[in-house]
């Protein structure tokens, strides 16, 4: 039989709690907060509780939200103490406030109050930490992972600190595995990691450091019961509950699916959409990344045959990026759905190309003389401006008069395609051009 990686007594905790950094230099990730005068920086850096403020952690799971508030507490030597908003009551945080109140009184100690998923208290439960925070007996640390700007109440807002934080990239996720594989509180080099493997970690991850350390405790346990002392794809794949899904995000596989999921949108296939969008989110693709996609989708083959496609895919951006996975495989599915099903054209691409082309190629001449800037002194002597008919003084709104330049004047570059919303476009388009004597 196998000697396990848990023999040693000492290791009991998951191993994502073992390597929880104990000091700002082990903290990983989160450079853009934590640069060297920045205020969380200070907040960390200074060991005066008069100079502490209550903060705010906005961010997705695994970024270091809980991490932060310890190492607050360790550097002020001040008492930690942790709430879940998903449990904790208005009970629970009016005792913790009492307890602070009388250590900061009777012993000069401060306390720490971790407030994990305080988006899920009510108004009536965040307003009673105000008087903790008001009167400095808390220095509150407030993590969620939803908008704090609608999610916590304004007097909490004003009296804190707002850090974003971020998804970790891949290079952290590598950084904190390769340390977690040797270190004495990690898996002390029983095990090394095959490239397949910390691939398919680092992607499984999603930028979340618990669940990427989940993910290589679980699969070194698989390999360690199977006899190997060597990780590989397989091991990862059996203690996730994910097959191994073949994709390199910066080889063939990334281009080719992402080839084929826009083809497939642009083909009005949901059904083949949805596979290759399933396989990119399976894989770690970036869902922001494919969001962006879409956005570009919206106007090149769809356009003005369904104008309300694009400020939908702009909200699905927007929320991908507010949200995060899992739950932004909701929010594009949602968008690929509608996107495929969507009436197509390229008519809008096409005429801003083919204006370029004209631009690129000289084909440019004279602005008309009554088009020109005519506000400034002696611009009439020119002839700016001279003629211009405004055309809001007409009945039709529509003013007969050239726009073009002289040897462009005949140029036509939207073609509407016909489909959905241009179906009717083309006889609007004709009357227009009526008007405007370009017929």
């Amino acid at each position: 039989m196998s000697a396990s990686l848990f023999d040693n007594d000492s290791v009991v905790a998951p191993l994502a709690v073992r390597m929880r950094p104990r000091t700002i230099a082990e903290f990983v990730g989160q450079s853009h907060a934590l640069g060297q005068g920045s205020p969380l920086r200070r907040l960390l850096d200074t060991e005066s509780d008069a100079s502490r403020s209550s903060v705010i952690l906005w961010g997705p799971p695994g970024t270091g939200k809980t991490t932060l508030a310890q190492l607050m507490a360790r550097a002020g030597s001040a008492r930690f103490v942790e709430l879940s908003a998903i449990t904790a009551g208005i009970k629970d945080v009016r005792d913790v406030i009492t307890t602070a109140q009388e250590n900061k009184s009777l012993y000069g100690l401060q306390t720490v109050l971790f407030v994990d998923e305080v988006h899920r208290f009510n108004k009536t439960q965040q307003d009673a930490l105000l008087p903790g925070v008001e009167n400095g007996w808390v220095t509150l640390v407030a993590a969620t992972t939803e908008n704090p700007s609608f999610s916590v109440i304004a007097p909490l807002l004003s009296r804190s600190l707002m850090i974003t934080l971020h998804s970790l990239n891949n290079d952290d996720i590598n950084r904190l595995i390769e340390r977690s594989l040797k270190d004495e509180r990690g898996l002390r080099n029983s095990v090394s990691l095959d490239e397949d493997a910390r691939d398919m970690i680092v992607r499984l991850s999603g930028g979340d450091a618990r669940r990427a350390l989940t993910v290589l405790e679980a699969a070194a346990a698989v390999a360690t019961d199977l006899g190997s002392s060597s990780v590989t794809a397989d091991h990862v794949s059996a203690a996730s509950d994910h097959n191994i899904v073949r994709y390199d995000k910066a080889g063939d596989q990334h281009y080719d699916v992402i080839s084929a999921f826009i083809k497939s949108v642009r083909g009005s296939d949901p059904d083949a959409s949805l596979h290759y969008l399933a396989r990119m989110l399976e894989a770690g693709e970036d869902p922001r990344f494919i969001a962006r996609r879409l956005l570009i989708l919206a106007s090149e083959d769809i356009g003005l045959a369904d104008n309300t496609m694009l400020p939908l895919a702009q909200a699905a951006a927007h929320t991908v990026q507010l949200i995060g996975m899992p739950e932004a495989r909701i929010t594009l599915g949602h968008v690929t759905i509608a996107l495929a099903m969507a009436p197509k054209s390229n008519a809008a691409y096409l005429a801003m190309d083919a204006a370029i082309s004209d631009v690129r190629t000289g084909a440019i001449g004279e602005v008309p003389p009554h088009l020109r800037d005519s506000h400034y002194a002696r611009a009439g002597d020119l002839g700016h401006g001279v003629g211009y008919i405004y055309p809001h003084d007409l009945p039709e709104g529509v003013a007969a008069q050239q726009y073009l330049p002289d040897s462009l004047a005949q140029a036509r570059y939207y073609r509407p395609a016909g489909r959905g919303s241009e179906s009717a476009a083309q006889s609007v388009l004709d009357r227009i051009r009526g008007l405007l004597g370009r017929k």
